[in-house]
């Protein structure tokens, strides 16, 4: 009689190797995903707090030359500070008077501005290369937040 595991190999046993090949590309691209996904969570929290009170502090009454260029300036500067220095990460700061439109808040409130802050989020990895190979994601994922505010009266937010 011979002793266990001394005889010829089985079929089965390279079942181990096959199986975690198929399942560590899988779990890799799974974990992408869920990083990805947090860290865009992460980032559109914080630009939620950060661009409401940017656009509170820096689009009504802004500080020096009154225009909505400068505004627009300090509200995009101030958001992309709260957000820290994140590669992934980019923010558009756009503003619409709402003066021209027809209605009664445009005739009771004539220097209605709209700010839109807009997040633009790149996942990771943005660019990869295996073997020669290179890939890239062409997408990026886009959040928004727009606040309506008069520009020459601090306590007007809509």
């Amino acid at each position: 009689m011979r002793p266990l595991g001394t005889g010829p190999p089985s079929l089965e046993s390279g079942q181990m190797s096959v199986e975690v090949a198929v399942i560590v590309p899988v779990a890799i691209v799974a974990a992408l995903t869920i990083a990805n996904i947090m860290a865009f969570l992460g980032c559109c929290a914080a630009f939620d707090r950060a661009s409401l009170d940017a656009v509170i502090a820096h689009g009504i009454s802004p500080s020096g030359h009154q225009s909505e260029l400068s505004a627009m300036t300090a509200i995009q500067s101030s958001i992309e500070e709260a957000l820290g220095s994140n590669p992934a990460v980019s923010v558009d700061v756009s503003a619409d008077p709402l003066s021209g439109s027809s209605g009664m808040l445009a005739n009771l409130c004539p220097h209605l501005v709209r700010y839109t802050c807009t997040l633009h989020f790149r996942p990771w990895p943005q660019h990869l290369r295996l073997a020669g190979a290179s890939m890239d994601a062409p997408f990026e994922v886009i959040h928004e937040r727009s606040l309506v505010v008069d520009r020459y009266r601090p306590g007007v937010v809509i």
